[in-house]
């Protein structure tokens, strides 16, 4: 009997490259991820935007969404904060850099570039290159209302599979549970 194996169909496509408008939709604590070859760890997270563009392959009509990953550090020198204060058009103030809470980001709007890689094998990846602010006067774009942040996933297929909180053992209400 043959076993085989086979490269999982898409159901999305590439955000063409260029520059378009878009909206923050999530920010996903990814922890401790190994960040090379050596083995060394560091916390991560990943920015996630929705693009102007609907995504022709996706089946509900969503919007393309490109994603960004990122050691968590405002150090002078990390990605992170180059591209936050890209995106705000101004610097951190000392106060800021103690701590600023990338929850904030999310529903606000912004440009972002994207370029096309080509990794071995012939795959064709699009990778957020920039961003940076809103152009003025423009319409502001809305997350997608079906779009659920990973956070809530969890939690949202919970619900969904219990959706009073009872558990398995007690999913039944008998006479017992009315107070009366």
């Amino acid at each position: 009997m043959s076993i085989i194996a086979s490269k999982p169909k898409t159901e999305y496509s590439n955000a063409p490259e260029g520059l378009h408008q878009a909206v923050c939709c999530d920010v996903v604590d990814l922890g401790m991820q190994e960040t090379g070859f050596d083995g060394k760890k560091a916390h991560k997270v990943q920015i996630r935007w929705q693009l102007d563009q609907i995504d022709p392959k996706s089946k509900d009509k969503w919007p393309y969404m490109v994603t960004r990953s990122f050691r968590l550090s405002l150090h002078e020198k990390a990605s992170l904060r180059a591209i936050l204060e890209s995106w705000r058009g101004r610097k951190f103030t000392p106060e800021e850099l103690e701590g600023f809470d990338l929850e904030k980001l999310i529903g606000v709007n912004c440009q972002v570039q994207i370029l096309h890689n080509v990794k071995q094998g012939g795959e064709t990846y699009a990778n957020v290159q920039a961003i940076v602010p809103a152009p003025k006067n423009a319409p502001k774009l809305r997350v997608t209302e079906s779009y659920i942040r990973v956070a809530e996933r969890e939690k949202r297929a919970q619900l969904e599979k219990d959706p009073f909180g009872y558990g398995t053992e007690s999913a039944h209400i008998t006479d017992e549970d009315i107070p009366f």
